[in-house]
């Protein structure tokens, strides 16, 4: 029965995702939603296997995948990541997961995308008016999840988001949830699935959307600073809906090699998949291989390569792994991930 179920599962997911590239206007939504960088991938071991990490998720990054994947953690964790993301910006992201047994499992995440000051141009000043200016976005999540069966796992994540450019800002809330399902197919086959961003749009205010006109420029002696505000569009998040399966091609006492594949629904672009691989020796060393967004039409999509550490530090009984990862960003520059994640 659950050879069935999968089977219809996996097959309505690539139809959808053929349909999507086959028979769609060939007119995308790129560049028509609000805080996109709530779409850069989390985690060195997530980015090295391609972003086909909606079904493995099981240690801190599962906060930004699959927040019901952090019910897999027996211990207290604690994940701190950076990456020097395109066009000279810096993508940081830290999470925290605490579980409390049978009651479920917490987690608090933070991510920020940020750049360096730049100076203030205008056309009567093209070298600088002597000040300079920002962008900055944030990202807080509360997070909870819990097992409704010993297979069965659900949770959810409650988001602040808040962007920032000089004057202005837009801030809005938002809600993920994802599950992930144990079966017996294919030794173990892990499902899950996840959708991201549900939330309000975002509208940017501020005093940089204020001007001050004269009444009448026709009349001398008409007030010449009547205030006036911009009027500004909103727009809405970037909801995502995936859905993923992972399984282990072998599993021994040395070896265990971990194959996955997701597949994404964007509201603000085509459908695609990624693909990802983990070959682990005794546990202790990782070698991560993938693709993320193949059959996107127009994309950014490239080979992913990794690698990983565990090392268990003396005396204490923490854990601490050291992950990397680079990604291809295809006409973009390529960029590199650095994780390092304490269990105690």
């Amino acid at each position: 029965m659950q050879k069935k179920v999968f089977l219809v599962i996996l097959y309505l997911c690539l139809a959808n995702i053929l349909y999507g590239q086959l028979f769609s206007n060939n007119v995308s939504k790129v560049g028509t939603v609000a805080a996109p960088f709530l779409q850069i991938p989390v985690g060195a071991r997530a980015v090295a296997m391609g972003g086909a990490f909606v079904s493995v998720a099981n240690d801190a990054t599962a906060l930004y995948w699959n927040v019901a994947g952090i019910v897999e953690l027996e211990e207290r964790e604690i994940i701190g990541i950076h990456s020097r993301w395109i066009a000279e910006t810096s993508f940081d992201f830290g999470g925290l997961v605490i579980p409390f047994g049978t009651t479920g499992t917490l987690g608090l995440s933070f991510t920020s995308l940020s750049m360096d000051d730049m100076k203030v141009r205008t056309v009567e000043n093209p070298d600088g008016t002597g000040e300079y200016f920002t962008a900055s976005d944030i990202n807080i999540g509360l997070s909870y999840a819990f097992r409704l069966t010993e297979r069965f796992a659900i949770g959810f994540t409650a988001k602040y988001i808040q962007q920032q450019i000089w004057h202005m800002t837009a801030s809005a809330f938002a809600l993920d949830a994802g599950t992930t399902f144990r079966t017996d197919l294919f030794n173990g086959m892990i499902i899950g699935a996840s959708i991201s961003n549900f939330g309000t749009p975002m509208k940017l205010d501020g005093r940089d959307a204020r001007r001050f006109s004269p009444v009448d420029e026709t009349k001398m002696g008409s007030n010449q600073s009547i205030p006036q505000n911009i009027e500004m569009d909103s727009w809405d998040l970037p909801l995502m809906f995936q859905f993923g399966v992972s399984t282990n091609v072998f599993n021994t006492e040395n070896y265990r090699w971990t194959v996955a594949v997701d597949a994404l629904h964007p509201s603000d672009n085509y459908e695609s998949l990624n693909i990802g691989s983990e070959l682990a020796y005794q546990e202790y060393l990782f070698i991560r291989g993938g693709y993320h967004a193949l059959f996107l039409q127009q994309g950014e999509g490239g080979l992913s390569l990794g690698i990983g550490l565990n090392s268990q530090m003396l005396f204490s009984g923490t854990i601490i792994r050291f992950d990397y990862a680079y990604r291809d960003m295809g006409r973009l520059e390529n960029v590199q991930f650095f994780s390092i994640a304490l269990d105690f």
